[in-house]
């Protein structure tokens, strides 16, 4: 038997899968999760998975984040994404975190079960549209942002300057007389230091700084 599991928030599109393998007789739906979360926790439980079909867009945890997971914990488990998506960005990403193949949801029956045992037997099983945007960005790649270069901080040259003489331990008058400013204007600075660096006061505004190589 072919021990599978369903990843999708979509109850409907679960089912639609579901449907489409029961087809095939030797193939077991050992379970269906509605986020990467929720699959985490199935598996911690059991593990004795052949091959999980994941979504990418989900809430709690998407499916590129969960592929990454399961590959680090559960290396021995195949992954097939499913998605409706076919942007380079999901490809790479995918790729990158782990997934043995990129089906889009349109699939027929046939065509799932033959991608699932291409992947059993080490292959990468992709729908044909996937595959030459796949072969498109060997031959061009791209730079794409992650997660964290989004989240990038950002603060002015003034701010960090106020930052690195909090860092000494300075007072606020004492910041304010060495860059020659008022002491409201060193508060204002500083209170759009801690809104950027999302904190509260001046120790985890500092350790914030240094972890990312601000000063």
């Amino acid at each position: 038997m072919i021990k599978v599991a369903i990843v999708d928030d979509n109850l409907f599109l679960q089912k639609t899968v579901q449907e489409k393998l029961s087809f095939f007789e030797n193939v077991e739906i050992k379970s269906k999760s509605l986020n990467g979360k929720e699959l985490l926790q199935k598996l911690e439980k059991n593990s004795n998975l052949d091959l999980i079909l994941m979504d990418i867009e989900m809430p709690e945890m998407n499916g590129v984040e969960t592929t990454a997971e399961v590959k680090k914990r559960y290396p021995h488990i195949k992954i097939l994404m499913l998605t409706v998506f076919d942007n380079d960005e999901k490809i790479f990403k995918s790729i990158k975190a782990g997934a043995d193949g990129y089906l889009l949801k349109e699939i027929n029956p046939q065509e799932l079960y033959n991608s699932i045992k291409e992947t059993l037997s080490g292959g990468a099983a992709m729908t044909p549209s996937i595959a030459l945007k796949t072969l498109k960005l060997l031959r061009e790649p791209q730079v794409f942002e992650t997660e964290e270069e989004k989240e990038k901080i950002t603060l002015t040259a003034r701010e960090i300057q106020v930052l690195e003489q909090l860092s000494k331990g300075l007072k606020y008058d004492a910041i304010a007389e060495n860059l020659i400013l008022s002491k409201g204007t060193i508060r204002k600075h500083v209170e759009n230091i801690y809104a950027k660096l999302q904190v509260h006061n001046k120790l985890e505004a500092v350790q914030i700084a240094k972890k990312n190589k601000l000063i």
